[in-house]
């Protein structure tokens, strides 16, 4: 299989919890760890790409099987065997991280702490710890679970980062785009517990719905939002802003479509002129 931008499969690499995929926001591969193979999360984000997305959380894990396919997959890393193998183009033939994302919310695991242990360990002995990045990809909504912290101070002790979604700071917003019901407020608390522990950006997915882009008044709030806690001395280190790269599998796919990159690149701008660093990935 030919791993590309536009296909992020889950079962990629025929494991249980680990699939490489080409990151365009990376610029090379990153290997994913899933730990909701059971596609079961605590949100319903209407652009997600999960196929028969349930609402759950994720299941327990095997730790063992994990730091089996880690030593297995990291290992043909370091002989060149993984990128002749997924027919990775020169420019992409790096390592650029290991993310914690997959099919769900993945903070929802219990065994979370060990599970951040087992990555820690098998990226040292594969040389990789210190040289890549270590992300975990999060809707916050657990991040002050006691589990939770843990894990996270567990994460920034090996040098990781989370990467917090907030796709709208309205709470029309967020029940019409991840399908929750959640304060602004509430979103702010989870934020400022997550960043005070490790280091965050905001990770923010802008698109067009039924043909229109967010309105002012949605992107006002967002704007705001970010204003008003950064003031407040929320520590955050940034923000990525990205579009559609791929296609929704949920049921309003229909109604989705990308927004211009000159568009994300203007509002991008906007934020910028917060004070954030702003990667753009349309």
């Amino acid at each position: 299989m030919k791993l590309t931008t536009h296909d992020h499969r889950r079962d990629s690499a025929a494991l249980t919890y680990l699939y490489p995929v080409l990151s365009r926001r990376a610029g090379g591969v990153s290997i994913g760890v899933n730990l909701n193979p059971n596609n079961a999360c605590n949100w319903q984000c209407i652009y997600c790409q999960v196929p028969d997305l349930t609402r759950g959380t994720a299941p327990d894990i095997d730790l063992g099987v994990l730091r089996d396919e880690l030593r297995t997959l990291l290992g043909a890393v370091a002989t060149g065997d993984f990128f002749d193998r997924f027919e990775v183009e020169d420019r992409y033939r790096r390592i650029c991280d290991i993310a914690i994302s997959g099919n769900g919310e993945p903070t929802s695991a219990r065994a979370l702490p060990a599970i951040v242990d087992t990555i820690g360990a098998a990226a040292t002995a594969a040389g990789l710890l210190g040289t890549i990045k270590l992300v975990l990809i999060t809707n916050g909504s657990l991040i002050r679970r006691p589990h939770v912290r843990d894990a996270l101070s567990r994460w920034a002790a090996l040098g990781g980062e989370v990467w917090f979604k907030l796709d709208s700071a309205t709470r029309a917003g967020l029940r019409r785009i991840n399908r929750v019901e959640r304060a602004p407020a509430t979103v702010a608390l989870d934020l400022a517990a997550g960043a005070a522990i490790c280091p965050t950006w905001i990770q923010t997915c802008l698109f067009a719905l039924d043909g229109r882009a967010p309105g002012e008044a949605e992107l006002r709030a967002y704007l705001d939002f970010l204003d008003e806690h950064l003031r407040a001395g929320l520590p955050l280190r940034g923000v990525l802003l990205y579009g559609l790269a791929r296609p929704s599998l949920q049921a309003a796919a229909g109604r989705l479509s990308p927004l211009p990159a000159d568009w994300l690149e203007r509002f991008g701008e906007r934020i910028r002129a917060l004070g954030l660093p702003v990667s753009v990935h349309p």
